[in-house]
């Protein structure tokens, strides 16, 4: 299905030149946003990694450190639930929000692996995650149904990693790691095309197509820290 097919078909010269300007607006707010979010989630984790008192709260107070995932949980389920009840601003600083938290959590990377290799697999994620989100955008092909598979597929990966933290087996951990890494390369494409077409049929650029623009930076944000965070367990090096 193609641009013409799913927006200009049925409009009005002036409507198809709203949104024809809308979209790469709200495509650039996508991926601005989900930048921002990454750097913000990088610069806490250092942050906190160089902060011993923080650290060692987080680590050793575990009312702390539970209020702080279900936390993190209660802002990813409000924004992508409320969305639409959510003004733009209070959606923004929720990611914010949830951005920071993240990287509070995610600072023990500075600790438990090399600096060299969480700044290579960084730019393995980067370079996978580009490719894949190219892939998503420019296909002709319906992924859909892969999508389907894909979110059955992480369902199970979440089943097993909560096993895993009883066996605590270091080659099931590997498995996982591979596994995971091939859930999160087609969630990107998946998601990527889905963003798309979601905002190609948006009539203009305001707060509630800006609303939508967000939610899709939160999906690939996740996308790509749980990539990051695959490939590490994978490729990373140990202090």
């Amino acid at each position: 299905m193609n641009y013409n097919e799913i927006d200009l078909r049925g409009l009005t010269a002036d409507q198809q030149l709203t949104m024809s300007q809308a979209f790469p607006v709200l495509m650039r707010k996508v991926y601005v946003w989900m930048t921002l979010a990454l750097a913000i989630t990088g610069f806490t984790a250092y942050a906190v990694a160089n902060s011993p008192g923080i650290l060692q709260a987080i680590y050793t107070n575990q009312i702390l450190f539970w209020g702080l995932i279900i936390g993190e949980f209660a802002l990813v389920f409000g924004v992508s639930a409320a969305i639409n009840k959510l003004s733009l601003t209070t959606a923004t600083l929720m990611f914010i929000l949830y951005s920071v938290i993240n990287g509070a959590l995610l600072s023990y990377i500075f600790l438990a692996y090399t600096a060299s290799s969480v700044a290579t697999v960084f730019f393995i994620t980067a370079g996978t995650f580009a490719a894949m989100a190219i892939v998503g955008y420019t296909t002709k092909t319906d992924l859909s149904s892969m999508g389907k598979i894909l979110f059955m597929a992480l369902i199970g990966l979440i089943i097993a990693t909560i096993v895993n933290l009883f066996i605590k087996s270091s080659g099931f951990t590997l498995i996982l790691s591979y596994v995971g890494v091939l859930i999160f390369v087609g969630l990107t494409a998946w998601d990527s095309q889905k963003i798309k077409q979601m905002l190609l049929q948006a009539p203009d650029a305001g707060e509630g197509a800006q609303k939508l623009a967000l939610l899709g930076a939160l999906t690939l944000y996740l996308d790509f820290i749980n990539l990051f965070i695959y490939l590490l367990r994978i490729f990373g090096r140990r202090e």
